[in-house]
């Protein structure tokens, strides 16, 4: 008779079957706290219905589906007709059409819609990051849309719609559409207003014919795109369709899609346009000004899904070392993986506190958290997006070996986890724009050193970085160098004085001894052993399936 050579022990059960939102204590206090008490349960059920489903054994299926297909360009049909469409897998379509239903493009017209959506994506995009980019787009172009009242009016109630219609057809022939964007081109990048794309206005006011080419594309299915070219007053923000309202194709040709690191499941695109009908939003000339509402809220949105990137590997990370056993115990009672455990909980929750404020903010809408805004999103956006990666590596490194390997999951989140730093202004982007605000917009710090001294007095290390920090803001003359430091330092202080505020003392303390006070070494995991570790690990433990 054989040896029996593969009885299986000491394997840790898949984390499914749960629900993300109610597993995530940041997550769900935030809400609580960002929330008018009459509305609570109305969201509080949405999200919990949208919790369960992203932890649901199906949708997790769905991501790996859509993430180990992904998308096809069909330049041509089989009779040699362009068509530039690309093809996506089952699972993307049944992704973002729950999301879609779920309300996850639609923030601008529901009570808190700003907050209960934010939470809905960071829950939803822990199942999968891909589709969060059209999600994104379609939720971002709103503000664009709204600087001309008539395009607003015909559009915006699609853009808003709990429906997902997918395939191309005339915008107003369907009950919900997807809104991509191009702004990036060869010669470009960052530089926009170095676009060469020709915008040449027609007999009709406000209609063009563009012609030029799109480095990057972002959602090339979607149904329309703003656009930047150079019209005869200078850079011009444009409202490109796919389809034209009589059916006929706009000339759209997709020249190939990126091969890209991670984001497997979401096409982007290089597009040529060749006497391509757009409408222009705003006035000519004031492209970037009529777009930056499209990209601050695209870039709220990095931080947001960073955020759920985090947290996904944290709670894989805790799932895993409470139930492996090693040495004689399980790692998660071990004194040197609970401080590993305890230094990734605490990013994760100051990246969900920060998302959710700046939810709340935009929900808000009053002028001084407008100023807010204006310099805390750039900031969280340059330091929550560059901490998303190391986080997910050394999340990863818990898992040894098995977190290595495709089947856990974890290098998807590796992979998509460096996106968000780049994607809508890489972290030079970011700090020059806190720059900007600092240098132009007196009101804008005024906000923020409002917000971080809701806080002061509470922790002397909070104290004395906000010190330090006004010791750096007094002195701008040749601070671009600096520009990352002061960037970094902002977003520390301001996620500090948010815990002090709103975390548990446990979190509060860990967070501005090693964050604010330098009490720490330069990995995670170097945490000062006096703190109380296992109460900060077993608030970031998702529950048990």
């Amino acid at each position: 008779m054989a040896a029996t050579t593969h009885t299986v022990s000491n394997q840790v059960p898949p984390l499914t079957g749960y629900d993300v939102f109610a597993a995530d204590r940041a997550l769900t206090e935030a809400v609580q706290r960002h929330t008018s008490p009459g509305l609570l349960a109305e969201v509080r059920g949405e999200l919990g219905e949208l919790g369960r489903s992203a932890g649901s054994a199906q949708v997790q299926e769905w991501g790996a589906q859509a993430n180990g297909n992904p998308p096809v360009l069909r330049t041509h049909d089989r009779y040699g007709h362009r068509i530039d469409e690309v093809e996506f897998h089952p699972a993307w379509h049944r992704l973002l059409g729950h999301a879609v239903t779920a309300g996850l493009t639609d923030a601008w017209g529901r009570p808190g819609g700003h907050v209960r959506r934010a939470a809905g994506f960071l829950v939803w995009t822990q199942a999968e990051a891909g589709h969060g980019c059209p999600l994104s787009m379609t939720h971002a172009a709103v503000p664009a849309l709204r600087t001309d009242p008539a395009l607003a009016a015909e559009w915006e109630p699609l853009l808003t719609s709990t429906v997902y219609e997918r395939g191309l057809r005339p915008a107003a022939q369907k009950a919900g559409v997807l809104l991509g964007m191009g702004m990036t081109e060869k010669q470009g990048g960052t530089d926009v207003r170095a676009n060469t794309t020709r915008a040449e206005p027609l007999a009709a006011e406000g209609e063009y014919l563009l012609t030029g080419h799109k480095w990057f594309c972002s959602a090339p299915m979607s149904d329309g795109f703003l656009v930047l070219a150079q019209a005869p007053g200078g850079l011009t923000c444009f409202l490109l369709p796919r389809v034209l309202p009589d059916g006929t194709r706009n000339p759209f040709a997709i020249q190939r899609l990126k091969d890209k690191l991670g984001n497997r499941s979401n096409a982007s695109a290089e597009v040529e346009f060749d006497g391509t009908w757009a409408r222009r939003v705003g006035e000519e000339g004031r492209g970037v000004r009529t777009i930056i509402g499209m990209v601050a809220a695209t870039r709220l949105d990095c931080v947001v899904g960073s955020a759920a990137l985090m947290r996904q590997a944290v709670a894989q990370a805790v799932h895993h070392c409470a139930y492996r056993s090693v040495f004689g115990g399980v790692l998660i009672e071990k004194p040197l993986m609970r401080n590993v455990l305890a230094d990734l909980a605490l990013e994760s929750e100051a990246a969900t506190v920060l998302a959710m404020r700046l939810a709340a903010a935009y929900d808000d809408g009053s002028e001084s958290e407008r100023a807010f805004l204006r310099i805390a999103v750039p900031a969280a956006k340059y330091w929550v997006t560059k901490r998303c990666a190391p986080v997910v590596a050394e999340a990863l490194e818990c898992l040894g070996g098995n977190g290595y390997v495709e089947e856990s999951g974890m290098p998807r989140l590796l992979r998509e986890a460096p996106l968000n730093s780049i994607w809508e202004g890489s972290g030079n982007v970011q700090a020059l724009d806190v720059l900007r605000a600092l240098q132009r917009e007196p009101m804008a710090l005024n906000a923020f050193l409002q917000e971080v001294g809701g806080a002061r007095g509470a922790d002397h290390r909070l104290d004395g970085a906000i010190r330090d920090m006004l010791t750096e803001l007094a002195d701008l003359e040749g601070i671009e160098a600096r520009a990352r430091r002061l960037a970094e330092r902002m977003a520390l202080v301001l996620q500090g004085s948010l815990l002090v505020r709103w975390a548990p003392p446990e979190v509060a303390d860990a967070f501005c001894a090693s964050r604010l006070g330098g009490d720490r070494g330069a990995a995670f995991g170097t945490l000062p052993h006096s703190l109380d570790l296992a109460s900060v690990v077993e608030r970031a433990r998702p529950v048990a399936p």
